[in-house]
């Protein structure tokens, strides 16, 4: 089996978080500026800082303006979530995670982490609220680059030098729910695993040129998506 590196996308992708994340982000909005009707565009796929700027941007901030106020209001979404996710029952794990992460975790030669738009923190409170965060020791995060392509790399070279490998000598697949995540990993020439548990069909995931497009990760082409040519492997 080739060496491989997993980065698993949260939002519509391991989990559903009915909205928290928006909400989240909606709030933060209405303590620091007094209004939260600015967003009135969809989030998947998208990266933190890019909502977030897009938002202050809405205000009629100046470029100059947008970045002064990115951080704090950064910090006011992060205190807000924790709120939100610390009290959340409409969190749940999609059909066929649990199974699909225990089928990769703690595996000699494939490294399992995260390919998300979350900052770092907030990627961590999401996924301590339905218990995943130990699957995933490294990633590549909205902290580290606004722009999802760049993240993913992060993400991919993390998951090689886990490996002792460079990411040249690795399979890397990212694993999302929305078209965005195949095409940042088509920038960075990796695989793609597209699940249609979020807001996008199996047939839209597929016209966006995904390597694999499923219902769900309970689908029997899970485990070969997930481990390429391991036919042993199974979910």
């Amino acid at each position: 089996m080739r060496p491989t590196v997993l980065l698993w996308d949260i939002d519509g992708t391991l989990i559903s978080g009915g909205g928290a994340g928006r909400r989240a982000i909606e709030q933060a909005f209405q303590r620091r500026f007094g209004r939260s009707d600015v967003f009135g565009f969809p989030f998947d796929g998208m990266t933190d800082p890019v909502i977030l700027r897009q938002g202050l941007a809405a205000f009629g901030l100046t470029a100059d303006e947008v970045e002064r106020e990115l951080e704090p209001t950064l910090q006011i979404y992060l205190d807000v979530l924790a709120e939100v996710c610390s009290g959340a029952k409409s969190f749940r794990i999609h059909a066929g995670i649990e199974a699909a992460l225990a089928l990769v975790s703690g595996r000699d030669r494939v490294a399992v982490g995260l390919g998300t738009g979350n900052v770092e923190p907030g990627a961590r409170l999401k996924l301590d609220a339905v218990g995943l965060n130990q699957h995933f020791a490294f990633g590549g995060y909205g902290s580290d680059h606004a722009d999802r392509p760049r993240l993913i790399e992060v993400g991919a070279d993390r998951g090689a030098a886990r490996l002792g490998l460079p990411r040249a000598a690795c399979r890397v697949v990212v694993i999302g729910d929305t078209p965005r995540d195949i095409s940042a990993a088509q920038a960075i020439g990796a695989e793609s695993i597209a699940v249609a548990t979020g807001s996008f069909s199996v047939e839209a995931l597929t016209a966006a040129g995904a390597t694999w497009a499923l219902p769900g990760l309970d689908h029997p082409d899970a485990a070969q998506a997930l481990l390429g040519d391991e036919s042993a492997a199974s979910l």
